[in-house]
């Protein structure tokens, strides 16, 4: 087993999840409005479409396919809208909550609204088609190098968004729901505005 290859591996897992996107700010904005068993959901929603994005992965591996990065780029475009779409929600969500920062009776999250904000992320398909490939040769076989690598995306995965879930819970408060409501629907906007202009100028160059 090539062990710098897979602690190189971890490493880009660890500042790609960790860094702020969507799916960190759908799953704080989860534990902050309905707390942390669907936030959890939510999680396990992301990570199961990282397993699909990984098979995804493989099969270009496996038939040396070649992927049009125009096709690439429009996949991500409906991504960007999917976020825009939950963003709005959240931001609606936010300006209708009442002094106290109780927040409407809509659930944000959940195991599929996780699943496919995860699997609509931009951050995450580019990763998988154009970067996970490079790591392969992690082990002797093929195989075995998918389940190591794999493996090591599921645990780093809900390892950092169950610390977010935690943290969230520590540091919130009812008059602080609103602004992080807020804060989680403005970066998902951002995000989705700027995967947009990158993908329509990709698309309409």
């Amino acid at each position: 087993m090539n062990t710098a290859l897979l602690l190189s591996y971890a490493l880009t897992v660890l500042l790609l999840i960790a860094t702020p996107g969507p799916v960190v700010a759908l799953v704080i904005n989860t534990a902050t409005s309905v707390g942390r068993r669907q936030a959890l959901a939510t999680a396990l929603g992301t990570n199961g479409a990282s397993l699909v994005l990984i098979a995804v992965a493989t099969s270009v591996i496996v038939t040396s396919a070649v992927i049009d990065p125009r096709w690439l780029a429009a996949l991500s475009l409906v991504g960007c809208l999917f976020i825009a779409y939950l963003a709005v929600g959240s931001l609606r969500q936010a300006l209708h909550a009442d002094d106290a920062g109780a927040l409407p009776d809509k659930t944000p999250g959940g195991l599929w609204q996780g699943f496919f904000i995860g699997l609509s992320n931009p951050k995450d398909i580019l990763f998988f088609v154009a970067f996970f490939p490079q790591f392969i040769q992690v082990s002797t076989h093929v195989g075995h190098s998918l389940l190591l690598l794999s493996l090591t995306w599921v645990v780093i995965d809900l390892a950092i968004l169950g610390l977010y879930i935690l943290m969230t819970e520590k540091l919130v408060t009812p008059r602080r729901r609103r602004l992080i409501s807020l804060a989680s629907g403005a970066v998902l906007l951002v995000i989705a505005a700027l995967g947009l202009f990158y993908n329509l100028d990709l698309l309409w160059p």
